[in-house]
């Protein structure tokens, strides 16, 4: 059966769109792009999971790339077995479709669903209660063969074994990307503009809040919300129960277009923290590998690499890859893009996390678990306010899986015993933005200790130690000190006091900064560059 929305001419070859590059012309592309319905997916997946409390289905597949080829292909591949199709039963959106539209279309919101011969009345009278379409479109047969009829003519009769065997599999060739040398000289901004580094990071479009985007969406449906769109992960409530799901996803193209191997362990390990800096434990990952033309060699060496960087790392942190998907050929006019294996990531809260119940409050202590940043290689620091967005920005940060799962451990048990208040890791642009994102989000601002920045004259020193983006590190406010200390002793934690919160301004090697203005820089800019 076919349920969910109509077949319209929305999508018809976007699998292949996604393998094809850019140029002039490409808005002659546009129906290729599927239009989709975040209102009808979810009466979709409602009505779909009250079918399956009814044991009456066999088989489910979605319509995705390729639409109704795809699914119905796959399917009777895996049950190696054969299927008839009447196209006269698909639903339509236009009436002028040709068969092979139909069959190609990848409309959203579809599903194709194998059911008990004798349960039709029962699924139709479900899709009905959700208001959505439902069809028998064909049958199973032993045929191991894909008919297609269209008023009672055979149009198509495909063996089943074609596409399940003799699919073509590419072996491309492939050169290992160049290590990038390291930049050993730059100079430093003096200390005494450390108000605009910072206004400068926080406009960057890679840092920026993108609160212009998502507050135009109804991120509350359910009021199953706990922590909404802001920094970091978001944090749902698993309906009727104590249960959350935290969920992220990351990539800094940056290390990656320097070092897929060493970036896209990054984009896992920043994923994985933004997981735990919730309080949830890391489950699983999803990826979505972006890369030029993988017909030469030196993109096909990134995509490569930053698979095995992905391996890597999710072997070492015991993640499983539970889906994915590729978009390879992203250039326009023959640029590519920067490799971009943008990773998704979802956690699990077993019982309710009381801390985002939790309120800030004056002179709460803000500490860094972690060491002091020595490194600015590849950092939006050294790319924006002293390379002025040159090409090389030298290797991203070391990995250092030891750090990044004791620390990372560290931070999981003091949520259990209800020492955080909030929490944020450590990523672009360091301890100060990745701080002040918290915190302007909360309405605050901050003090810091002298003794953080180690009381340095010495410019490099203190640009490193709050803007360097070295790995593993979190940033967490807590109102018990004294506690925190000692469990952070006992577990041979690197622990540095960072300040206390305050509420209208950040105070910084004295000089001050109303929060209205960190404010306006960090939400404002990004409707700014996109209207340039």
């Amino acid at each position: 059966i076919y349920v969910g929305a109509k077949t319209g001419k929305d999508g018809i070859h976007g699998a292949t769109m996604a393998s094809a590059e850019f140029d002039n012309n490409s808005k002659q592309k546009k129906p290729t792009v599927q239009v989709g319905d975040p209102f009808t997916e979810k009466l979709v997946m409602e009505a779909c999971l009250e079918l399956m409390q009814t044991n009456t289905i066999v088989a489910i597949q979605d319509m995705g790339a390729a639409g109704l080829t795809c699914s119905s292909f796959e399917m009777a591949a895996k049950g190696k077995c054969g299927i008839e199709l009447n196209i006269n039963k698909i639903p339509l959106r236009e009436i002028d479709m040709t068969p092979y539209e139909i069959m190609l279309s990848e409309s959203q919101e579809r599903m194709l669903i194998i059911l008990k011969k004798g349960s039709e009345k029962k699924a139709k009278k479900i899709f009905d209660k959700w208001d959505l379409d439902m069809s028998v479109i064909g049958k199973i047969t032993n045929s191991k063969k894909m008919i297609i009829k269209k008023d009672n003519s055979i149009i198509a009769n495909i063996p089943i074994a074609l596409t399940e065997k003799n699919t073509p599999e590419y072996k491309r060739p492939w050169v290992k990307p160049k290590k990038v040398k390291s930049i050993k000289k730059f100079v430093f901004p003096k200390k005494s503009k450390i108000k605009e580094v910072i206004f400068e990071l926080l406009k960057s479009p890679n840092i920026t809040s993108k609160k212009w985007i998502w507050e135009q969406y109804d991120h509350m449906v359910m009021c199953d919300t706990i922590k909404p769109p802001s920094y970091g992960a978001a944090v749902i409530r698993v309906h009727g129960t104590k249960k959350s799901l935290a969920m992220t996803t990351d990539c800094n193209s940056n290390y990656c277009k320097h070092d897929p191997f060493i970036g896209t362990i990054h984009a896992v390990s920043e994923a994985r923290r933004n997981i735990i800096s919730t309080g949830a434990t890391p489950l699983a990952i999803t990826n979505n590998l972006n890369f030029g033309n993988p017909e030469n060699k030196k993109i096909m060496g990134q995509f490569v690499m930053s698979v095995k960087g992905m391996i890597n790392s999710c072997k070492k942190y015991s993640l499983p890859v539970i889906s994915g998907n590729v978009s390879l050929y992203n250039e326009t006019n023959k640029s590519g893009i920067s490799p971009t294996p943008v990773i998704g990531m979802v956690g699990l809260i077993k019982n309710e996390n009381h801390s985002y119940k939790n309120s800030l409050k004056e002179n709460d202590k803000i500490f860094l678990i972690g060491k002091k940043s020595n490194n600015i290689s590849c950092s939006t620091f050294l790319e924006k306010v002293i390379l002025k967005n040159q090409n090389n920005l030298g290797p991203p940060p070391p990995i250092n899986y030891n750090e990044e799962i004791k620390n990372g451990n560290f931070i999981l048990n003091l949520f259990k015993n209800n020492l955080i208040k909030f929490c944020n890791d450590v990523s672009s642009g360091g301890v100060i933005i990745s701080m002040l994102k918290m915190l302007i989000n909360k309405q605050f601002g901050a003090e810091i200790e002298e003794s953080f920045i180690n009381n340095s004259m010495n410019d490099q020193i203190f640009y490193k130690i709050l803007f360097g983006e070295d790995v593993g590190k979190y940033i967490i406010i807590t109102s018990n000190e004294d506690r925190l200390k000692i469990i952070a002793e006992k577990n041979n934690i690197n622990l540095f006091k960072i300040g206390i919160t305050k509420k209208n301004y950040l105070n910084i090697n004295n000089q001050i900064i109303k929060l209205d203005e960190l404010k306006n820089k960090f939400e404002n800019n990004f409707f700014n560059y996109i209207n340039k």
